[in-house]
């Protein structure tokens, strides 16, 4: 079988040799907007990057030049940077941009296998091949259409279209869950930074309102902040030395992402003096985006590691938990408070002074390990999730290729995948 193709190297019983264009047809329908129109409108934006869903709609007041028009069950399938693999089912009647096609199974094919069958390897890799244009690079109906495959009988397309079905809505329900308690999480903060946990009187503060037993503090009295070692001399991949983070290395939600670990070697007191210790707050004070001043870790990766001059490393007092600091700030980010503060020109940062001021609303240690258990207990509730739903994607992406290469027969697995995807929904 060629990457370029899903034509079987060996013919099985009931799979037909087709092309594209033989199996669904290209929705030449077009529709001009119109001022205050209400029909749902869909364009790249609102499709979901490798994977087939969507992420929104517009209606059709949002544009004004013509766009293409569909019904329920027509496949929408980007033909702009086809690799970002960019296609759903509409379960609506609407319009789309023109840089989506839009394609309606013909009666050997069923629609929701031509859904998946879109997202396969073969057919990405066919789309890209045919792409034209640098800046933009775009597939076309005419190439496309020349796509060939091995189309398996349609009742054994509508049993891998269920598998797969099955499959995608399991992934969804862990989707709900992460975004439900995300929200939840992030309403908790707001409540437990701001009331507390025992119901006590507020009082106002340069932060705004705080339990009256607070104190609000700067946080250069919570524990030592230090400068990392100059990014420009910390830029180095091969592995020699000792790795260091780097602001690209701390996600917005205050995890790590160590895909690319840069090293440097130690040759000072300076340098050792930003060697980690687990326990340690770091704070990004400079970033091009506004959005990332203020990301916050806690460290407690294993391992020798330091930080870059772009990262603050704070170290708390014993009587502060640092996972409160960690907690706290994020809450302060999340909030906007970092960009409400100053007025950013080219770069957006705080240097040691500032951070050295920034407020810190301060309770007493019990309560700020209340707090902590409270957040993380919520926290574990995300990161289940997500782990759940990570194993679903790998096992989507290995059946996505499997069912329609012939290399997994959807019959002699069903049974297993039964038992994965029930123990997912009793879960």
């Amino acid at each position: 079988m060629s990457d370029a193709n899903l034509l079987l190297n060996s013919h099985l019983s009931g799979w037909e040799t087709y092309q594209l264009g033989e199996i669904c047809d290209l929705v030449k329908d077009s529709h001009q907007p119109v001022k205050n129109g209400t029909i749902p409108y869909v364009g790249l934006e609102h499709l979901a990057q490798g994977f087939p869903s969507f992420v929104g709609r517009g209606v059709e007041s949002d544009v004004k030049s013509s766009k293409s028009s569909f019904k329920v069950g027509d496949i929408l399938f980007g033909k702009l940077r086809p690799y970002l693999r960019k296609g759903a089912q509409a379960d609506f009647d609407g319009i789309c941009s023109t840089d989506i096609l839009v394609f309606r199974a013909r009666e050997q094919c069923d629609s929701i296998f031509l859904k998946y069958l879109i997202h396969s390897d073969s057919f990405i890799a066919y789309a890209k091949s045919t792409t034209a244009g640098v800046q933009h690079p775009r597939t076309s109906w005419a190439s496309l259409r020349k796509f060939q495959l091995s189309l398996p009988p349609l009742p054994e397309q509508k049993k891998i279209a269920h598998v797969l079905a099955t499959l995608q809505r399991a992934i969804e329900a862990q989707e709900r869950i992460i975004q439900t308690t995300t929200e939840l999480k992030k309403a908790l903060m707001h409540k437990l930074f701001t009331e507390g946990t025992r119901g006590e009187p507020q009082k106002q503060t340069e932060i705004g309102p705080v339990p009256e037993s607070w104190e609000v503090v700067e946080l250069g009295t919570t524990g030592d902040v230090v400068y990392g070692i100059q990014a420009s001399v910390a830029n180095k991949l091969e592995p020699i030395g000792t790795r260091i983070l780097t602001n690209k290395n701390i996600t917005l939600n205050g995890s790590f992402d160590l895909h690319k670990i840069n090293y440097f070697e130690l040759k000072t007191k300076r340098h050792l003096e930003t060697i980690l210790r687990k326990g340690d707050i770091l704070f990004n004070w400079r970033s091009g985006s506004k959005s990332h001043v203020g990301k916050t870790a806690y460290f407690d990766l294993e391992g020798d590691w330091v930080h870059s001059s772009f990262i603050l490393r704070i170290r708390p007092k014993p009587e502060i938990n640092g996972r409160y600091l960690f907690r706290y700030f994020n809450h302060l980010r999340d909030s906007g408070y970092f960009i409400k503060l100053h007025t950013y020109s080219i770069n957006a940062k705080f240097n040691k002074s500032a951070v050295n001021a920034l407020p810190v609303a301060v309770p007493s240690r019990e309560e700020q390990d209340q707090i902590v258990n409270t957040l993380e207990s919520t926290q574990q509730k995300i990161d289940i999730a997500e782990n759940k739903k990570c194993i679903l994607q790998d096992l989507f992406r290995t059946l996505l290729h499997g069912l329609m290469t012939a290399t997994i027969r959807v019959d002699s697995y069903n049974q297993k995948f039964k038992k994965i995807t029930y123990k997912e929904e009793d879960d």
